[in-house]
């Protein structure tokens, strides 16, 4: 769906605000590009300009290239473009995400980008931002989706950590090299040692380069011994299965952190030993509460369960438009999506 007037337009680009010739986390390059987080999902490489928070510009420049042009926003700050003004607020999702408030003449739209707003040390505090037209994610848009409170969560992660240690075996952790995996390091006691792949160490450093204060964590490599290793939690993506960097490890157990565990399937098709439901966006309840706390008149739906939400809305008596879905519930087996959890 293209919309043809309004102060922001759904183009095959992506959202797009004709006025002030910006888009929002465009999907095709693009002159100006104002990006709500570092996701590969949501920042991608071709554009000639990216304003975006300043733990966002050290993720998209490690990721996307040290070269590309960026502006950096402060939370609050108000920036005019072709009198159109634009603000960056915390979005709670992952460390540097933002919603951007977009006001023309008294008009107010809200572009959440992903979001969630239970704390996690990590990310920010979500904002509640009141408008006229609110645009958001909807990848958990289903009552199934309930999360456990973040400590509940962890300390199932913790126990099962300590089970394994008494059985001297080597306590992996799969989640995304960013957001979640530093929201978990950020959780555990300062007593067990953490031990990071690569990749989430990259990041790690990009992020504590860009101002994250973040606990102390260990690359692993050829000098940190198994029996080291084994002592401690490590945090990896999934893709390190089958890799050599197995046979570093002294007995390892995997458990893959993710808001899809909630469905048993994914628990059974995973190669984890054990599931933990950690979602870095909003649940059914929380979604919820956001959209009727905003105050807005009209809801646009995107990224994940839009018809289904959109139906549910409609029954609760709110004017809602679904802009797009990144799958569809009808297909029975909904992909789980790299950077969506």
């Amino acid at each position: 769906m293209v919309n043809e007037s309004g102060l922001i337009q759904n183009t095959p680009k992506g959202l797009y605000c004709p006025l002030a010739e910006v888009y929002i986390d465009p999907q095709k390059p693009v002159a100006k590009a104002l990006i709500t987080h570092g996701h590969s999902d949501h920042a991608v490489l071709g554009h000639r300009y990216y304003l975006c928070t300043k733990l966002t510009e050290a993720v998209i420049k490690l990721r996307l290239g040290s070269f590309i042009q960026t502006q950096v926003v402060e939370f609050g700050e108000k920036i005019t473009i072709n009198n159109v003004q634009f603000s960056f607020h915390p979005a709670g999702h992952i460390p540097g995400s933002a919603q951007i408030r977009i006001e023309h003449k008294g008009e107010v739209w809200v572009i959440t980008g992903d979001y969630k707003t239970e704390p996690d040390k990590v990310s920010g505090n979500y904002e509640l931002l009141k408008c006229n037209t609110f645009i958001t994610e909807t990848t958990f848009a289903l009552p199934i989706y309930q999360w456990q409170p973040q400590a509940h969560t962890m300390t199932e992660i913790l126990n099962w950590y300590t089970y394994n240690l008494s059985f001297g075996k080597s306590t992996i952790i799969l989640a995304y090299a960013l957001g979640k995996s530093q929201r978990i390091i950020q959780n555990i006691p300062d007593e067990i040692p953490v031990y990071t792949h690569t990749t989430v160490e990259d990041t790690n450093k990009a992020l504590r380069e860009g101002g994250l204060k973040l606990r102390k964590t260990i690359q692993i490599n050829s000098r940190v011994s198994k029996k080291d290793i084994q002592r401690g939690i490590t945090l990896a993506p999934s893709s390190i299965i089958n890799t050599p960097l197995i046979k570093a490890l002294e007995s390892p157990v995997f458990g893959y952190a993710s808001g899809w565990m909630a469905l048993n399937r994914f628990r059974k098709q995973q190669i984890a030993t054990a599931g933990f439901v950690l979602s870095d966006h909003v649940d059914w309840n929380e979604l919820n509460q956001v959209v009727g706390d905003c105050g807005a008149e009209n809801v646009w739906l995107m990224h994940g369960y839009t018809k289904e939400f959109k139906q549910h809305l409609m029954s609760k008596g709110k004017n809602a438009i679904d802009i797009g879905s990144h799958f569809q519930l009808k297909t029975g087996e909904v992909q789980l999506p790299e950077e969506e959890d």
